[in-house]
């Protein structure tokens, strides 16, 4: 198997430990293993000098599956990478609350000899695309996100009104320190910390979650993920800001901001054994009551 691996661009022990193992037990699975260039300048000069270890700056369709190392957040931008050709994730967590980094250190060794017997399962995650008018070259290549899209002020305490419309028909102008839509992927993320619900990956819906919203009766609204979301913001800066997962590009108030199910899913690997259901309860404690 031809396999990537991309993990954090800074030095940390429990990422240079899970990296060491991982490598192992593919080199001892006889895989074609391919780091990505930055992450493996990060490595000991051993491992970098090592004939069996190959480097990647992008990737093709020749690829079998890439393997983040790292949280959640390293697997938004490993996907950059992975963008529409297919090529499954493997998520290993050395962050804090994974969701979709769910193989842990320990498990490195079970897991993947696992995957490498085939036992696995697929789960497929929708995506967000974005486009403005006028166009914006800063998000020409990566107009995608896996989490969400968040409006936000920008270099201002004031909140700003973002005028929004589904499918063309007006809905509200939310007058809020933004405003996110995300995907079901991106429920437990940034759209959780704001009230937001928590929606099953599988499910065919996007979330509109106000930040910090002055009209008291704004709510999060659940809406189909064939919509076409449409924003205009107003504000006392002539500037708002907007991210795609944890890229920030700036924008100015004139522009006019489309959102839409992206035509491409992201593939993540997960375990025979494993579910959302199970991994919702553990990261969020549910049920962790001393009465139960």
């Amino acid at each position: 198997m031809k396999i990537a691996v991309y993990g954090q661009n800074y030095a940390k022990e429990t990422t240079q430990e899970a990296f060491e193992m991982l490598l192992k037990v593919l080199l001892e699975n006889d895989a074609d293993v391919f780091v990505e260039c930055n992450f493996l300048s990060k490595q000991s000069k051993s491992i970098q000098n090592n004939t069996t270890v190959n480097q990647f700056k992008k990737l093709d369709n020749s690829f079998n599956l890439l393997v983040s190392i790292g949280g959640d957040g390293t697997i938004l931008r490993a996907i950059t990478y992975v963008r529409d050709l297919g090529i499954p994730i493997v998520g290993i967590n050395t962050g804090r609350l994974g969701f979709l980094a769910t193989i842990q250190t320990e498990e490195i060794s079970n897991a993947l000899n696992e995957i490498f017997k085939g036992a696995f399962k697929i789960s497929e995650r929708s995506l967000l695309c974005v486009t403005t008018n006028p166009k914006n070259k800063t998000i020409e290549d990566t107009n995608f996100a896996l989490n969400e899209i968040a409006i936000s002020r920008k270099n201002t305490t004031s909140m700003i009104t973002v005028e929004t419309h589904l499918n063309d028909e007006y809905l509200t102008s939310y007058w809020a320190d933004g405003l996110i839509l995300s995907t079901p992927t991106g429920s437990t993320g940034y759209s959780l910390s704001c009230g937001g619900p928590v929606i099953t990956p599988d499910a065919n819906n996007f979330v509109l979650t106000p930040i910090a919203p002055h009209n008291l009766s704004a709510r999060p609204l659940i809406i189909p993920d064939n919509t076409s979301v449409k924003f205009k913001v107003d504000g006392r800066e002539d500037q708002f800001l907007m991210s795609l997962d944890s890229r920030i590009i700036t924008l100015p108030n004139s522009a006019k901001v489309t959102i839409k199910k992206a035509d491409f899913v992201i593939k993540m690997v997960e375990l025979i054994d494993e579910s959302f259901l199970d991994t919702l309860r553990k990261k969020l404690l549910w049920g962790e009551d001393r009465r139960n």
